[in-house]
């Protein structure tokens, strides 16, 4: 039933793009998760840098379109700084988080967001939505729907980086 209603969410018109948030120039909600290989990753460790966070989901299918895009960000920009993480959002099967990071390659971390709290602490009402987090830990955009190379540059642009 809750699949069935977050997938009719990501149908209806006007879901994707840049997307007005409550977070926007607020401070990115605080955040210690485990990624799937159970490695802690504290959000506020990352203040310092500039962060896409991704939240998805393997029966997302914008998330399958918009992974290559993501994959391409962090290894090209990785060692420029940028951190990249994926938060895995209503996984009912962990085995099916860890296939998708593999058919895709995902090299950045890949975190478990257990009771959907961080999900919640963003805002969250659907996949894939983006959030661009500047250096000071500052909310600067927020995205909504799957990712176009033009949209995840325009979020990029907003936290200082240039891409492609």
């Amino acid at each position: 039933m809750l699949v069935t209603a977050l997938i009719a969410a990501l149908l209806r018109p006007g879901r994707s793009g840049i997307a007005g948030s409550p977070l926007l120039d607020k401070p990115a909600p605080a955040s210690t998760l485990r990624s799937l290989d159970g490695v802690k990753v504290e959000l506020a460790s990352l203040q310092g840098r500039p962060v896409v966070v991704n939240f998805w989901a393997s029966w997302c299918l914008p998330c399958r379109d918009e992974a290559p895009l993501l994959r391409s960000l962090s290894e090209t920009q990785s060692d420029r700084g940028l951190a990249v993480l994926g938060i895995s959002f209503q996984e009912p099967e962990l085995q099916n988080a860890r296939a998708f990071i593999r058919e895709y390659a995902l090299a950045y971390p890949s975190l478990i967001d257990p009771g959907a709290r961080t999900a919640i602490n963003y805002g969250v009402s659907g996949v894939p939505e983006t959030f661009f987090i500047d250096r000071q830990g500052i909310v600067r955009s927020a995205d909504r729907g799957g990712l176009t190379p033009a949209r995840l540059s325009e979020g990029l642009s907003r936290i200082g980086i240039k891409w492609p």
